[in-house]
């Protein structure tokens, strides 16, 4: 038992530095990570060693520079096709963005935060935060809140003791009993709203993508601009986002459990 637990602990690390090294968004020296690492110079030291030895991380020594390894790259991409929405989606995201014209962003629940697994640029591009792979903040972006609003009850408490609560604009909500009453008003309604809560002059209208028994799967959103289009436009879009969010669900849950389905269509024959 104690060994196992001494190998997580290890992993554990291991993953927490090549966090670091990520949140750089580029390569960085040793220094450069020792300065916000939890970690012993020594103990840092060994644990990028064995990431750049199992191919995690890359090393550049005429620059003195780690960043993501090959390995991490070839993971990320088998990732994305066997555990993201993003493959199944693609096409449903291509007719939306056709449809409306407008940015849609299609996004699924990391640690508590929004990782956003694909984008489709308006028309008219919109500069923004979001972008493939980046994770945002749940608590006031749209995609967020439309999944939180479907987090068990249980549950809820401590996904909203993960949330920073920083007031980004004069709209954003800051504390944990707001959210609360803001997730009622979205499950009754059955989609959520960004009325600027992220960035000023962004708005959104999004639902969430539910499996058949209610779990969460990730979030569908057409996001714009207080410039062009207002929340009541967006709203209209609910009927079309809520039908290709429905169809998404289920070829996921078809494709992820095949077995299950055709056991129970041979139950129906």
């Amino acid at each position: 038992m104690a060994t196992t637990q001494a190998a997580d602990g290890t992993v554990a690390k291991a993953l927490e530095v090549l966090d670091l090294v990520a949140s750089f968004g580029r390569p960085v020296r040793f220094s450069d990570v020792l300065d916000l690492s939890p970690y012993p110079k020594a103990t840092l030291y060994r644990l990028l060693q064995t990431l750049v030895s199992q191919g995690m991380l890359s090393f550049d020594p005429e620059r003195g520079c780690y960043s993501m390894g090959m390995r991490l790259v070839r993971l990320a991409h088998v990732a994305w096709q066997q555990s993201s929405l993003a493959p199944i989606a693609r096409p449903h995201l291509d007719r939306l963005s056709a449809e409306v014209g407008e940015t849609v962003h299609l996004a699924q629940l990391d640690h508590a935060q929004v990782l956003y697994v694909d984008k489709r640029n308006a028309r008219d591009p919109i500069p923004m935060y979001s972008q493939a792979g980046k994770v945002g903040p749940a608590y006031c972006t749209g995609v967020g809140k439309a999944m939180l609003a479907h987090i068990p009850e249980a549950q809820l408490p401590g996904v909203l003791a993960q949330q920073s609560w920083h007031r980004f604009t004069d709209r954003t909500i800051t504390t944990a009993e707001a959210m609360q009453a803001e997730l009622g008003r979205i499950r009754a309604r059955g989609f959520a709203f960004d009325d600027e809560e992220h960035e000023p002059g962004i708005i959104c209208v999004a639902l969430p993508i539910l499996s058949s028994h209610g779990g969460i799967l990730g979030a569908l959103s057409v996001t714009s601009t207080t410039a062009r289009t207002t929340l009541p436009a967006l709203e209209a879009l609910v009927p079309m986002i809520r039908d290709i969010a429905r169809t998404i669900a289920q070829e996921t849950e078809t494709w992820r459990f095949p077995e299950d389905g055709a056991r129970s269509n041979r139950k129906r024959a």
